[in-house]
């Protein structure tokens, strides 16, 4: 099976937004062995949005558009669809009751603008979204020699879009590719190494047309090892997945953090918590990170081993490196009666690039590592603090645990 796929929305087309839906539905499509030919950018606009569809839909055999299911007059995305397919648009009673009760459930009123969410070109089906109230839309449309090419349209929100392709999309391509039973994924998060060299560790995993299929992605250098298994049902699915994440344990050892929505932070304080400690952070050239995504954790986990953090100015930070960041560190567990103390340094100049001292307290010795900051200013500061965070988290589990005078100022 042959696919297009297709973005539409001005934000897309002005470079005001970055489409990364349609690389994560290309991948997503690849992992069901259905290749991806085209990628497609379409601003809100009707008469080009069909001329878009209308010639893809004559290229490919299979379209996933994203966006354009608003309830705006520019949310065009269902009109386009309906003009190709030579089908009016529908009100759909069972879809206007689902948008109708989800803005009850938050008490207010439905404007009346979501009424267009419940029309769908007459024949298609509907894809339910659990998570919003733009339902998506799943329509046959005529390819001019006879032949018809399948359209699902989602929401270009990416929550949304995730879950409905997840619970009704890929079940829908299973049967129509020929594919009988299900799918499951295993997601292993992994923190240390980056993309290449974490798959330069990997014993051939991570290639086209292995069972089960191995994806690899990197995220403000959190590296996700994906595994897909296909099997008659999920018991079948999890067999077929383990000796791959065994394997991948096996070889990766310490990066691996954690599984599925894990996130370092998590992963941190759970190892603080398995030391019998508690951790406080003072940062500089962080500017707060640190301490935000430790306190999301926190809240996560429901406990309080994270027991807050202090921001610094860069001009106040100054004062860390000159009196010294154990010092610091040292401070800032003894005022929040931490057992562990986390400080983050000024940004500096050296060899060229700007690089962040961090310095870890409350075991026998203090642990230092000194970052550099790379990226673009979107990732290098919480790039820098997932680092900062990964150091509490493999001190802990190499068994640097609290002092006994650490533990009793606790």
């Amino acid at each position: 099976m042959r696919a297009d796929v297709i973005a539409i929305g001005d934000e897309l087309t002005t470079g005001q937004r970055l489409d990364t839906n349609s690389q994560w539905i290309s991948r997503e499509l690849a992992v069901l062995g259905i290749a991806v030919e085209r990628h497609l950018t379409v601003a809100d606009d009707l008469e080009d949005g069909i001329r878009a569809v209308r010639a893809a839909a004559k290229r490919a055999e299979l379209l996933v558009l994203t966006g354009g299911l608003g309830p705006t007059a520019d949310d065009l995305t269902r009109d386009v669809l309906a003009a190709v397919a030579g089908a009016p648009l529908e009100l759909r009673a069972e879809a206007l009751a689902t948008v109708e009760a989800r803005f009850a459930r938050r008490g207010v009123p439905m404007p009346e603008s979501n009424r267009r969410q419940a029309l769908f070109p007459r024949g298609s089906r509907i894809i339910p979204n659990p998570e919003g109230t733009a339902p998506g839309l799943d329509v046959d449309l005529p390819t001019g020699s006879g032949t018809t090419c399948r359209a699902l349209a989602l929401p270009g929100v990416p929550a949304e879009m995730r879950v409905m392709w997840r619970d009704t999309v890929v079940p829908a391509l299973l049967a129509a590719t020929g594919g009988s039973g299900t799918m499951r994924f295993r997601r292993i998060k992994c923190f240390g190494l980056g993309e290449s060299a974490i798959e330069a560790r990997l014993p051939d995993l991570v290639r086209r047309g292995r069972d089960p299929l191995v994806g690899i992605t990197a995220h403000e250098a959190t590296i996700t090892l994906r595994i897909a298994a296909r099997g008659a049902d999920e018991a079948e699915c999890l067999a077929r997945i383990a000796p791959t994440e065994t394997v991948i344990r096996d070889c990766l050892g310490n990066l691996v953090f954690g599984v599925e929505d894990d996130e370092v932070e998590d992963a941190a304080l759970v190892a603080v918590a398995a030391a019998g400690g508690s951790l406080a952070t003072i940062e500089a050239g962080t500017c707060g990170h640190v301490a935000a995504l430790a306190a999301a954790a926190a809240r996560r986990r429901g406990d309080d081993r994270f027991r807050g953090g202090e921001v610094l100015t860069p001009a106040a930070g100054e004062a860390l490196a000159t009196d010294g960041l154990a010092l610091w560190a040292e401070r800032a567990r003894h005022a929040r009666s931490a057992t562990h103390g986390l400080a983050v340094g000024p940004v500096e100049r050296e060899d060229g690039g700007d690089v962040v001292e961090i310095v870890l307290v409350g075991g026998t010795a203090p642990v230092r590592v000194r970052h550099r900051l790379g990226g673009d200013a979107t990732i290098r500061l919480p790039r820098a603090a997932r680092t900062a965070l990964d150091l509490v988290r493999t001190t802990c589990l190499a068994g640097a645990g609290p002092t006994a005078s650490a533990e009793a100022r606790a």
